[in-house]
Order: structure tokens, then sequence, then C-alpha cells
């Protein structure tokens, strides 16, 4: 069966903490009870940061969290944040029907740009970034805001 992309609703909650719990252990990023559920009302309401449900056979099954914003130097810009698929569900297209469905939705907000970051050693999800897209060599650097 193909997947099925589509924006989440209201009934996706419970399907998707697993494997928003999924993307953050890959991460070694823990949150409690309450910022996965100011997270999950965040993306419902779509506003400032929105998200993506695949489906196979009816499962969600893989996630995509992104938003859209501003650039000084061109227009708008997508950022794909998170991008997680259940395990068992690997190897189906699941994330490539994501990223592809996110650029369908960056191309309509107008964006200019569409990019996001994973781990140097993700070695599965480059492989399939490197057919997608093209890796320009950045390196990110987190400042740690609240050190004093």
């Amino acid at each position: 069966m193909s997947v099925q992309i589509r924006p989440f609703e209201a009934g996706d909650r419970a399907a998707w903490e697993p494997l928003a719990r999924g993307y953050k252990a890959f991460y070694r990023t823990e949150h409690d009870a309450e910022t996965y559920e100011r997270s999950w009302q965040r993306l419902l309401a779509g506003e400032a940061v929105f998200g993506l449900a695949a489906l196979l056979d009816g499962q969600l099954v893989g996630i995509a969290h992104a938003l859209i914003h501003t650039s000084v130097w061109s227009g708008p810009s997508c950022y794909l944040q998170d991008l997680f698929v259940a395990p068992a569900a690997r190897g189906r297209g699941v994330a490539r029907a994501l990223i592809e469905a996110l650029a369908q939705r960056a191309r309509a907000a107008g964006a200019s740009r569409y990019y996001w970051t994973t781990h140097r050693d993700n070695a599965t999800a480059r492989s399939l970034y490197d057919r997608l897209a093209e890796h320009r060599g950045m390196l990110r650097y987190d400042f740690p805001l609240d050190a004093g």
C-alpha cells in the first residue's frame, strides 16, 4: 500500500507521542509530559510550527515537524526540524514521502529554501538525504543560553 501524507489531526495524539519520543531518544533528548503536550498543541494549531503525518494501512508510522521562517537574504525558508519513521515501517518510502510532501508545502508558501540537519553519524538517514538533497558542508553550533 502507498504512503498517505496529511496534516496532523486531533485523533493522532496517542500515535504521535511514541514517534516523537523515538525521535527525541535518538538524539538523546528527554522532555517531560507537559512539554510533549505543549508541543503537540502547537503542532496541531499549525501556526508557528506544523506537522505532517505519514500513514501506512491507516496507521501513523512517520512524522515530520517543520516551520516556515523569514530570511535576511531571500524570501521564506522551510526548516524540517524533526523527521522520524517507526522502525517497522522503515525502507518503505515513508521518509521520502514526508520530505517530498513538505517540499510541496514549502513551494506553496513561497519558500526559496528548504533544509534540515542531522547528526553526522546518522548513516541511514544520510543515505536518503544524499539522494534527495545537496549537502553544502555546513556545521551547526549551539550556544548555551541557560549558562550565565
